[in-house]
């Protein structure tokens, strides 16, 4: 499962011939996005793109609450990594562990519980429309 995860992303890296953004967000996320790619597939019956991107979040500092226009699955590359979803009780993931947004959700704990910095992998799909991948809440 993680080999393919981590296949999956490469594939989608290779495929946007490298295309790199960034960006830093007002809350404690660091957010870089690696590739965005045109996918067969359809999200909500709309047309999709796979985005991926490395969050970064530093000892003690933490996202906004956020929603995601499609599925979201994420790999904890280093560090501590708290995420709670909707009324789900707040997860502690260690690095090697992943996680699961289900399109829509309101990922309203997104923290470094850690004493060192925080990085992970996400894969959105979303509609190719969509004008964000993540919509403050």
């Amino acid at each position: 499962m993680i080999r393919g995860l981590l296949l999956f992303i490469a594939i989608l890296g290779i495929a946007a011939g490298g295309s790199y953004a960034s960006h830093h967000s007002e809350d404690g996320e660091k957010v870089k996005i690696l590739s965005a790619t045109e996918i067969r597939e359809r999200v909500e019956g709309a047309d999709a793109t796979a985005t991926v991107v490395q969050v970064t979040i530093e000892p003690g500092q933490s996202g906004l609450p956020h929603r995601h226009p499609g599925p979201g699955i994420g790999y904890v590359l280093e560090g501590e990594y708290e995420i709670a979803i909707d009324d789900q009780p707040p997860m502690v993931l260690k690095p090697g562990e992943t996680f699961y947004e289900p399109s829509g959700c309101l990922h309203r704990v997104s923290r470094n519980p850690g004493k060192v910095r925080t990085r992970l992998i996400a894969v959105v799909l979303h509609p190719r429309d969509a004008k964000e991948i993540a919509v403050a809440e």
